[in-house]
């Protein structure tokens, strides 16, 4: 299973970025599709996930309203962030796991990508 995620970058505040995650290798019916950051000297925290069963899609509060997380059948993963704050700096990951719906804890999620860097400027 490999995970590539792009789209990482430089951004002034109240700019926007899409990341996306490149999935190959993964067979598995029901899976859920993460993203994860950790931002430096902070523990990684969940962003957003979506099962594929359920079709249900989480965000944790701080994204809630700005980040939009889409996925295709092909289980490639984007995350659409806009109005980005300087807290949203960070690595972001992409996780996917196997299984039935999705949570935003690391346990859950079997294979990750290398991150990719989200800086925004004020």
């Amino acid at each position: 299973v490999q995970l590539v995620e792009s789209g990482g970058g430089l951004v002034q505040v109240g700019g926007s970025l899409r990341l996306s995650c490149a999935a190959s290798g993964f067979a598995a019916d029901d899976y859920a599709i993460a993203w994860f950051r950790q931002a430096p000297g902070k523990e990684r925290e969940g962003v957003s996930c979506f099962g594929n069963t359920d079709g249900n899609t989480y965000y944790t509060d701080s994204v809630k309203g700005r980040f939009t997380f889409f996925s295709d059948n092909a289980k490639n993963a984007y995350l659409q962030m806009n109005n980005l704050k300087p807290e949203d700096t960070a690595v972001y990951f992409c996780a996917v796991g196997q299984g039935y719906g999705c949570y935003l804890a690391e346990t859950r999620y079997d294979y990750w990508g290398q991150g990719t860097q989200v800086t925004v400027s004020s």
